[in-house]
């Protein structure tokens, strides 16, 4: 089954108020790594509050686009103790 921005909303919208981690690509050879919290899905993009101990800013907001061509990566907690 083909994954489509609907379906990736769907699954990001169960998975409210937990603790995740994004790692994005920052530039050519670059990854920036953030944990914070899944706090709110809109139409077209997603809300991560971040962990005030380790980030600058408070949140940050993704695409559901760039879940869908890689340019971000997300891992939940409750999926890195399962593996």
């Amino acid at each position: 089954m083909p994954i489509t921005l609907a379906s990736i909303k769907q699954q990001l919208d169960r998975k409210i108020g937990e603790n995740l981690t994004v790692v994005a690509q920052a530039g050519r050879k670059k990854v920036t790594r953030r944990k914070g919290t899944l706090k709110e899905t809109y139409p077209a993009v997603f809300v991560v509050a971040l962990d005030q101990d380790e980030n600058a800013f408070e949140r940050v907001s993704y695409s559901y686009a760039d879940l869908l061509t890689k340019s971000i990566q997300i891992t939940f907690d409750d999926e890195e103790q399962a593996s």
